[in-house]
């Protein structure tokens, strides 16, 4: 298999002399190159029938000399990944020579000088379970107008549908969503008109979703017209009452002049805002599918109705719900909480709670690598890193307005000698406590304070899910108190230490929203232009295309928020950039500037992973629990053959250790192939088979979880490379090679 980068423009010679290479008599050496602008990899050529020795030599010279032309294209090609696949070709060939020595006759016969053998780096980045899926196709978003009124109108469809089959349903809402849309129903208890007997609430099945797509095609062959009307308030509560509906009378409280109406044709109302599809025809019928039914409150309020949830996709074609489908299948691979139970990296304890996470030894340290990783860049980049308390006072939260605006998502207070004491649902009012601690001046500004801090929120059962959603979880906040004339650097140095976090995880495609001013906020105008002007300066300068939300920023002030894509295309809001005008204002912050008088500073809030809790989801899924080697929770393990190497295998993992390799010793009690097996199950990247010979000749038989068996190798070597490969976290960026240091 061949794969090309489109933008790279190799010509149509290269891939037939590639094609042309391979040999004719029915010997299959599978091999795939993946060029790009920034490296080439190659999968490993296996030998599978009797093959001419000189074939892997010859193979590989006219590759490499190939690639030599193409280098003056400006792609930075890695010799090693075409020239170490030749090696093993010629090295498991009949009559074959050695892999040292077949390295070196392929880089003399294409013009290179093979001055010492040379020990590879093998990690990559991309999981097996990755490799194999196919590529991305990037899916339409809301943001298409034609697909947001797609998926408005299946909903309204979707609604007449099921109260044409069940008519006792009372409807409530039924918005889109990032993947399609949802509609809520109220099944009440019925009377059997022949006994009087009452009928318990009717409980949607899966037999009942079927029947209500059935009715749904039907609804959209039909062609009806969606309407729109305009009513007054008093003709809307007529008409509500003449249907029963109550919960449409409460939206309808809710509602702003002009009320408006939806019709589908004259079957069907309901009250709605909009945008819709013409007639329901213009729905594509094979692009819709009903998910799924879930329980949900009215209002979200468990004291009030529960009610029937059925959530769908709509797509503007089949293919791409086609597409979808893959996705979800994929997903489900790389559900983090399935990950999380089988390679024990951490667990929720419903005896201790829900939304509280027990961090297990493996995911323990992982999480601390990302952690340490995250500190000493924030250092570099100009931080302290700051603790502050898990509770304080109660006059604390009304002082910074959570008390009066998230009262709702904050956990019941504590009463500590009589006074109420709260556990904190975020840490940015202890930060401003610290800078009101002292008088500042203009010449102490910026200061930037991070915190890896724990906070809780009030997380209803039902809205919990894994690490995504959680009641204890810890933010990666900072805060940065500077000058107006500072902010734009400022909000630079955010970014690019946002680009270099990220990126380190393997995250490298952004989506990136600039919200402006709401209706109501605080602040003045003069302050929100400037604060405004320099978020865009800062995105203009770092060169990102970014959307605009006119109206979406808090009302404290405008914000950036970046969104990642993982593996398989979806996106993840994990970052945000955030000015405040209002906690300064609230907390009295003040500096004494040039000229002796005393001004506010500016006030911003940060975040890069969002927490550490979803963060560590979202990159579990995204690598399928194949952590990079710089992350994995056991990056080398040794696989003793027999009991007399036991302690020979326990010296090398002390070395490993002392050099920085999270390491393990097998048991030894299970043969060779299953403990390769068990290894690879629990992603280990790394493994060593040893035996008596090893441990005579004072080398290791090195098997790659990605790449195979790799031969044999000296152990300093081996731990030299291995402790600089998870230094340098090399598999993030290439595939190159070091030379094997000569006694």
């Amino acid at each position: 298999t061949h794969q090309f980068h489109p933008s790279d423009a190799l010509d149509h010679s290269f891939l037939r002399m590639i094609q042309q290479s391979k040999p004719k008599s029915g010997t299959s050496y599978p091999c795939t190159l993946s060029f790009t602008r920034n490296r080439c990899s190659s999968g490993f050529l296996q030998h599978r029938k009797a093959a001419q020795p000189s074939f892997g030599i010859d193979w590989a010279t006219r590759h490499i000399a190939a690639i030599s032309r193409y280098k003056s294209m400006k792609l930075s090609v890695s010799m090693f990944a075409v020239f170490c696949s030749a090696a093993r070709v010629a090295a498991f060939a009949p009559g074959a020579m050695t892999r040292t020595a077949a390295s070196s006759s392929v880089l003399a016969n294409a013009g290179f000088q093979a001055a010492k053998p040379v020990m590879t780096r093998w990690m990559a980045t991309v999981a097996p379970e990755a490799e194999a899926v196919d590529e991305v196709i990037e899916l339409p978003t809301n943001e298409d107008d034609d697909l947001l009124r797609i998926r408005h109108s299946s909903a309204h469809v979707m609604a007449m549908a099921v109260q044409k089959i069940f008519p006792e349903a009372q409807v409530t809402i039924g918005p889109w969503i990032d993947n399609g849309f949802y509609y809520d129903f109220y099944f009440p208890e019925t009377t059997d008109p022949d006994t009087g007997d009452k009928i318990e609430a009717r409980k949607l099945s899966d037999a009942d979703l079927k029947k209500i797509k059935k009715e749904m095609d039907k609804i959209i062959s039909k062609g009806y017209p969606i309407t729109r009307e305009e009513v007054s308030r008093e003709e809307a509560e007529r008409r509500i009452k003449e249907i029963n509906e109550p919960f449409k009378m409460e939206i309808l409280e809710g509602l702003q002049e002009p009320i408006t109406i939806y019709h589908i044709g004259d079957e069907w109302w309901d009250l709605c805002a909009g945008p819709h599809v013409e007639s329901t025809n213009k729905i594509p019928r094979k692009a819709v599918q009903l998910q799924s039914v879930a329980g949900a409150y009215w209002r979200g309020d468990e004291n009030r109705e529960m009610l029937q949830r059925i959530y769908a996709t709509a797509w503007k074609e089949p293919d791409q719900l086609k597409q979808y489908k893959k996705l979800l299948e994929e997903a489900k691979k790389r559900d983090h909480r399935m990950l999380g139970k089988k390679l024990d990296l951490f667990s929720i304890q419903e005896d201790a709670g829900g939304g509280l996470v027990f961090w297990h030894p493996k995911g323990s340290k992982v999480r601390k690598m990302i952690e340490d990783f995250w500190k000493d860049a924030h250092e570099d980049g100009g931080y302290d890193v700051v603790y502050t308390p898990h509770i304080a006072n109660l006059n604390l939260w009304k002082t910074s307005g959570h008390f009066d605006f998230y009262r709702s998502d904050m956990f019941d207070q504590m009463d500590v000698e009589n006074e109420a004491y709260q556990i904190k649902p975020m840490n940015c009012p202890f930060h401003c406590l610290m800078y009101k601690d002292e008088l500042r001046s203009y010449r102490d500004l910026p200061i930037r304070w991070a915190e890896l801090g724990t906070v809780y929120r009030y997380e209803r059962s039902g809205t919990l899910h894994g690490l995504m959603r959680v009641r204890g979880f810890t933010q990666d906040d900072a805060h940065i108190y500077c000058l107006p004339e500072q902010l734009e650097d400022e909000i630079i140095g955010v970014l690019d230490l946002t680009e270099k976090i990220l990126t380190r995880f393997g995250f490298d495609k952004y989506d990136i929203m600039l919200s402006t001013r709401p209706e109501k906020a605080v602040g003045s105008d003069e302050i929100w232009e400037a604060a405004t002007t320099a978020l865009e300066g800062a995105l203009k300068r770092k060169g990102w295309e970014y959307a605009v939300d006119e109206g979406g920023g808090a009302f404290y002030g405008p914000k950036i928020d970046l969104k990642i894509r993982d593996a398989i295309g979806r996106q993840w809001q994990c970052s945000t950039v955030q000015c405040d005008f209002n906690l300064p204002e609230r907390f009295g912050l003040e500096y004494v500037s040039a000229d002796g008088t005393r001004e506010q500073p500016i006030m911003v809030h940060r975040a890069i992973f969002g927490s550490l809790e979803r963060f560590f989801g979202i990159l579990t899924e995204n690598c399928a629990g194949d952590f990079p080697f710089w992350l994995a929770p056991t990056q080398f393990k040794l696989l003793p053959v027999t009991d007399a190497v036991q302690d020979y295998c326990q010296d090398i993992a002390k070395k490993a250790k002392k050099a920085g390799i999270r390491v393990e010793v097998d048991r030894g009690n299970e043969r060779l192939a299953k403990q390769i097996r068990n290894a690879e199950q629990q992603r280990v990247p790394i493994m060593a088979v040893v035996g008596v010979k090893e441990m005579e000749s004072g080398r290791l038989a090195i098997r790659s979880r990605k790449l195979g068996d790799l031969g044999s190798f000296d152990v300093d070597d081996l731990i030299s490379e291995l402790a600089s490969c998870a230094e340098d976290a090399v598999e993030m960026t290439t595939m190159g090679a070091v030379e094997e240091k000569n006694d």
